[in-house]
């Protein structure tokens, strides 16, 4: 039995990534941004193809498959910022009302290509969202079997306090996703995680890999780590260290920012934002600075050794932060790959 998928919204690869490490061949992945290329490909072994959803033709997917495929899988994430909870503040934005049509684009190519398997991953926000409710009517008037479900990704074994939408759709019978297999009593850890990566400081590179690298800190914000404890607030600080707008009674809501993680417990969710010691929980257990690039792709799950840039000068802390925080965790991939293996297996498809 050939499983063949393809990847939509792949960026760097997270997604492709868990599902081949369970035996599930991805043909190709679409993506607007060109810069995920290089890493797409390089990690996969898996073709790249630059371009926004909204221009791919009728049967451009479909041709895709090898001839020899007997279950098509069409899996992805539409970018989820415009579902995000913070976005839903600003719900009348263009930006907002252009991305959403993204999943009404994959519902078009689920119903041009129909595949025997449909997987999608996202904000737990989009459940809420009328788009959801339009893609989920669209799937079973396609003669879909739909299960979704908000995971919390630590007890799928992502070490870190994230929750996503997972949904799988199949022409073949009733799915679902497996059940989990962590509890709170061994769920990964920060530790697990990153605890054996080299002691770097601020500002500095791991000359064995550049992309153990964390950010600068000024002055002042060496000295507010300094005076961080893992799992603490900026409360813990001396009032002359704190920002005017905490020492107001509206800056109270904001206890993660400037904060530590810690050790043994999974890391507050990757954003995109992950490198930065002001943009949330993001410093580190114990050295004074903010989490590094190969620190957030290990706490997406992403292998050691996930090469995301070529070269050291391409190696920017913005861009490459955007593309890990913005993937979906290898792990959540894997967990994908195994339930729909568990589903062909359960119809006797696979043995």
């Amino acid at each position: 039995m050939i499983v063949n998928a393809v990847d939509l919204f792949c960026g760097v690869g997270g997604l492709t990534c868990g599902v081949q490490k369970t035996g599930i061949n991805v043909i190709a992945g679409y993506d607007i941004a060109k810069e995920c290329q290089y890493s797409y490909e390089y990690n996969n072994k898996a073709r790249f193809i630059h371009k926004d959803i909204k221009d791919i033709s009728d049967n451009e997917i479909s041709a895709l498959y090898p001839e020899n495929t007997d279950i098509r899988l069409l899996m992805g994430c539409a970018p989820c910022q415009p579902f995000s909870a913070y976005s839903h503040r600003y719900k009348e934005s263009e930006t907002r009302k252009q991305k959403m049509d993204l999943l009404d684009y994959f519902g078009k190519q689920v119903e041009l290509v129909q595949p025997e398997i449909v997987s999608m991953e996202n904000v737990p926000q989009l459940r809420n969202d009328p788009v959801f409710e339009k893609f989920i009517t669209l799937l079973k008037s396609n003669n879909y079997f739909v299960d979704w479900k908000i995971v919390y990704a630590p007890e799928y074994g992502v070490p870190q306090k994230r929750k996503r939408l997972l949904l799988l759709a199949s022409k073949i019978g009733e799915i679902s996703l497996l059940e989990p297999t962590r509890t709170k009593d061994n769920y990964p850890t920060v530790r697990e995680a990153i605890s054996r990566l080299k002691p770097i400081k601020a500002g500095e590179t791991d000359n064995e890999d550049f992309l153990h690298r964390a950010r600068k800190l000024s002055d002042l914000n060496i000295k507010r780590i300094k005076s961080s404890f893992p799992g603490g607030t900026w409360k813990d600080w001396d009032e002359e260290l704190l920002p005017n707008c905490y020492k107001r009674k509206s800056g109270e809501s904001y206890k993660s920012v400037y904060g530590r993680l810690e050790w043994d417990k999974p890391s507050s969710t990757i954003t995109t934002q992950f490198v930065g010691y002001g943009n949330g929980r993001f410093g580190h257990p114990e050295q004074d600075r903010a989490l590094s690039l190969r620190e957030g792709a290990i706490l997406q799950t992403f292998p050691k050794d996930y090469q995301f840039v070529e070269k050291i000068e391409q190696a920017s802390f913005v861009k490459l932060a955007v593309q890990i925080g913005n993937a979906v965790p290898v792990k959540l991939g894997e967990v994908i790959g195994e339930s729909i293996k568990t589903h062909l297996e359960n119809n006797k498809l696979l043995s």
